[in-house]
């Protein structure tokens, strides 16, 4: 594959995945378009790379699909002096995007080798990657403005409702019935709520499962 194939399946994904989609703010249709997806997927796979589905990148984890993305960071509403987190920032496609969107990223993983691979794919000045485990997001750096939850969870940890800042949003795909619901939510007052946008296939990320019902 050369360059040039890249570029033009990255505006067959603008036009195709997301302005069909309601992925309507410029600035993530654009960094969408500038970002090279390609880079963040392993080489073997890089030819579906822009495929509206999810791509295996071992280990159990996938990246989410373009629509997924675009969608999350749409309705989250980005703004240039936010300072962010991204829950499961796997190689680093959805840091890289959101790092032309706002002031500073903290891009979360718990995945040694996925934290290899995104620092391998040369992560923008503004992006801070870390190490740990998801559920409990990365305390040092809150509160933030917005935390991206970049994948399906079956519930969303106290933790990260805790690290928003008065006023923060957060974005995730949740799990309610098998479905996978693109949410979004805000924090005010210190209260904290999600209202599900859209139904997607997003990427499973692991430590957010219920906990088990014991039946007697």
């Amino acid at each position: 594959m050369t360059e040039q194939n890249f570029e033009s399946m990255r505006e067959a994904m603008v036009s195709n995945q997301l302005r069909t989609t309601a992925v309507n703010d410029v600035r993530v249709v654009d960094a969408m378009r500038a970002v090279p997806r390609e880079a963040f997927v392993p080489a073997n796979r890089a030819e579906v790379a822009y495929v509206d589905t999810l791509v295996p990148l071992g280990g159990g984890r996938s990246l989410n699909s373009p629509m997924a993305t675009g969608r999350l960071l749409t309705e989250a509403q980005p703004r240039a002096t936010d300072r962010a987190l991204i829950v499961g920032s796997a190689t680093g496609y959805a840091a890289a995007l959101l790092s032309g969107l706002v002031a500073h990223v903290v891009a979360l993983e718990e995945d040694v080798a996925l934290v290899t691979a995104a620092r391998s794919a040369g992560l923008p000045a503004n992006v801070e990657l870390v190490q740990g485990p998801l559920a409990a997001g990365w305390a040092q750096g809150a509160p933030y403005d917005l935390i991206l939850v970049d994948g399906a969870i079956e519930t969303l940890p106290q933790a990260l409702v805790d690290q928003l800042g008065e006023e923060g949003r957060l974005a995730a795909a949740v799990v309610e019935r098998g479905v996978s619901r693109l949410s979004v939510g805000r924090k005010v007052g210190g209260a904290f709520g999600l209202v599900a946008f859209a139904d997607a296939e997003a990427a499973p990320l692991p430590g957010f499962a219920k906990p088990a019902v014991f039946k007697f």
